[in-house]
């Protein structure tokens, strides 16, 4: 997850591959659900499988993350 941009949007990446960009974190879901993980099984706080940039899963504001 990249900081968020002017607008509050995050650049997604999963395994070097651009998604897109997040409003929120059900975007976030959305999009790891559509690379083939379990909606049930993603834990925003986990570390060894989302790498938080600019703030944490709940930092959307461009000038605090």
């Amino acid at each position: 997850m990249y900081p968020p941009d002017e607008e509050g949007g995050r650049r997604v990446e999963a395994r070097g591959q651009l998604l897109g960009v997040a409003r929120n974190v059900m975007d976030v879901l959305d999009m790891l659900e559509a690379v083939g993980l379990e909606r049930a099984a993603i834990r925003l706080d986990d570390g060894d499988l989302i790498e938080w940039r600019g703030g944490g899963s709940y930092e959307w504001d461009p000038d605090r993350g």
